[in-house]
């Protein structure tokens, strides 16, 4: 073999051997570009105003767009993100390698899961949905995002998702749809935002000429956000023992005495009773 045919051979294994891009990867690159970076900054500032109320011990990040930064606002201050990318040793949120359709914690024992653009990157949407309620506490909170496909980023989806990979090669599950598998698995859905109406633009001296969309399309058209985040309970039905109620034990006599059977129906007065001495006379 000669010495470029063994170089090529080289080149070629190592081509080879690099791991492929993933979707979550890819995620994260459109993140930190425009539009990306104006998605995440819309649904931050939703994150910022319900992550304070939602209380409790643990939280719980899933998804390829795990940032600590994105739930900073949350009380809760024990976080632990899964993902898929290599772990990251954060003092403020470590991370480890799962999947949202197998969550590596045990039933009820997280007080919020935070699920980020994640159901449209599954197989099985219902699935990752059941895991996030397995884990949850009972009256514990789920906050997820998700791009709306009846919007102006669900038409661009439209256009692109043929030559374009995440997000637009994702599938787009509508609020209506989601609030519906909530349900069915015992969630309450409590709040719902619709965020981002402008169009999504790669330009960002462009976006911030139509930021003024923003504030009409959230009074015209509040349905037609590109980005929804929902806030669901997980409620639990629990039996209430009932104390019996006890009664008194009714005797087998009643207090009244019993009456006569037979009665004196002619008006006339009883002889009176013969003794022994009238018997003698």
């Amino acid at each position: 073999m000669s010495t470029d045919s063994g170089s090529r051979a080289h080149q070629g294994g190592e081509r080879r051997g690099t791991a492929p891009v993933t979707e979550g990867a890819r995620l994260r690159a459109w993140s930190t570009a425009w539009p990306g970076r104006a998605v995440l900054a819309a649904e931050r500032v939703a994150l910022e105003e319900f992550l304070p109320n939602l209380f409790g011990y643990y939280l719980l990040q899933v998804g390829s767009l795990c940032d600590p930064q994105a739930v900073s606002a949350s009380r809760i201050r024990s976080r632990v993100c899964v993902t898929d990318a290599q772990p990251r040793f954060d003092e403020e949120c470590p991370s480890v390698v799962g999947s949202a359709q197998s969550l590596p914690f045990a039933a009820d024992s997280v007080d919020v899961v935070v699920l980020q653009h994640v159901l449209e990157f599954q197989d099985s949407p219902h699935e990752a949905l059941r895991e996030a309620e397995r884990v949850l506490v009972p009256e514990g909170h789920l906050v997820l995002a998700g791009f709306n496909p009846f919007s102006l980023v669900g038409l661009w989806r439209a256009a692109e998702r043929r030559r374009a990979g995440p997000p637009w090669s994702g599938r787009f599950v509508s609020p209506t749809r989601v609030k519906d598998w909530l349900a069915l698995l015992g969630l309450e859905a409590t709040e719902v935002r619709m965020l981002f109406f402008r169009p999504p633009f790669s330009r960002p001296a462009l976006l911030r000429r139509l930021r003024r969309l923003e504030s009409l399309g959230a009074r015209l058209w509040p349905y037609a956000g590109g980005v929804y985040v929902i806030v669901a309970r997980k409620r639990v039905a629990t039996l209430t023992p009932i104390k019996p109620r006890w009664l008194p034990r009714r005797g087998l006599v009643g207090v009244r005495l019993a009456e006569p059977s037979a009665r004196w129906d002619t008006g006339l007065e009883m002889p009176p009773t013969r003794r022994g001495g009238d018997l003698a006379a």
